[in-house]
């Protein structure tokens, strides 16, 4: 089979290479993937600023699906023909996070799912919403259970509520969804007056434009007389996590999910003490949540917001859009068998 793979850390070191197609061992199926879609995560992966120990040669990409192709002895739940998409966390089945759980998410430090095909656990695939292309159902993985995560399973988003999202990337737009969806108000932060336009033909309620407001801070609690937001989802990290701190009312939650403004702070701890805030990291989900997730897509018949779709021939350029940051919701890429 063909796969990407990273010999040394660096996006021109990202090229085709080939690997044996994979036989599913017991309890395993093997899928032919059709899609893959790039997270921010990934990027950093293959710069090496996500982990610079992780060892090489590495397959990034930790979100793929496709369609099953052969079933190991012992399998049961999935069957040859079923569309299915993989779980970020393969051993993360169900209740809550634990180390052994965690550790070991596709895209690194295990070979992801920018190949041909790919073997894994039979629990570790989920089947997709049959009204999804497999480039849409590709950008659920990661940044679909991500946000679903943050709204609903550990936001507890409830309707009414205002949620306050930064940006308009992938985990973002998938957070203005579920936060509709859930019945509450969104309020959505960008750079660009165009995408903040797109996001409003999606559900959001209020816009800011931080390049031209950068108070947004009090400007988000100048669209809620003064109160503040339920609930931040941020993704900023060291570069706005203090005015999330200002814009979030007493009592309220910010989520934790991106560090794209740095990793490192010394943002004071009293507000969160003195406002009695509920600050939380969110590391995507468990398998479970992946398969509520999809009910509700399937329910409300949700399509996932893809910005551009690339060629597999074109994965370098692909990765490009992302680091450049100009995209509107996801990026995939069609892996041609």
């Amino acid at each position: 089979m063909l796969c990407y793979q990273i010999p040394h850390f660096g996006l021109a070191s990202l090229t085709l290479a080939e690997h044996p197609t994979p036989e599913p061992a017991p309890g395993e199926v093997c899928v032919r993937l059709h899609a893959a879609s790039i997270n921010y995560r990934d990027w950093l992966m293959i710069e090496g600023r996500y982990n610079p120990k992780q060892k090489l040669p590495l397959i990034p990409c930790s979100d793929g699906a496709g369609e099953v192709i052969a079933c190991g002895p012992g399998v049961t739940r999935l069957r040859t023909g079923d569309r299915v998409a993989g779980c970020f966390f393969p051993r993360w089945i169900s209740g809550p996070p634990a180390k052994e759980k965690i550790n070991t998410p596709l895209g690194g430090p295990l070979d992801g799912m920018l190949c041909q095909y790919r073997s894994l656990p039979e629990d570790a695939w989920v089947p997709i919403p049959s009204h999804l292309t497999y480039e849409e159902a590709a950008t659920l993985p990661c940044a679909g259970v991500t946000a679903w995560s943050a709204i609903v399973e550990q936001g507890n988003v409830r309707p009414g509520e205002t949620v306050l999202v930064q940006g308009t990337g992938g985990v973002s737009i998938f957070a203005l969804q579920w936060a509709k969806l859930g019945g509450a108000r969104v309020i959505i932060t960008s750079s660009s007056d165009d995408k903040l336009a797109r996001a409003k033909t999606l559900g959001a309620d209020a816009t800011i434009n931080y390049r031209t407001t950068p108070d947004w801070d009090q400007a988000a609690r100048a669209l809620t007389n003064g109160t503040g937001v339920d609930h931040v989802v941020e993704v900023g990290g060291a570069g706005t996590i203090a005015r999330s701190l200002r814009a979030v009312k007493v009592g309220g939650t910010i989520s934790i999910i991106g560090v794209l403004g740095g990793n490192a702070t010394e943002t004071s701890l009293i507000p969160i003490l003195m406002q009695n805030l509920r600050v939380q990291g969110v590391v995507v989900g468990s398998r479970e949540m992946f398969v509520r997730m999809n009910n509700a897509i399937t329910q409300h018949q949700i399509r996932p917001m893809l910005d551009r779709v690339f060629p597999f021939a074109q994965a370098i350029p692909a990765f490009q859009h992302l680091a450049a940051r100009a995209h509107f919701g996801k990026i995939s890429i069609t892996i041609e068998n």
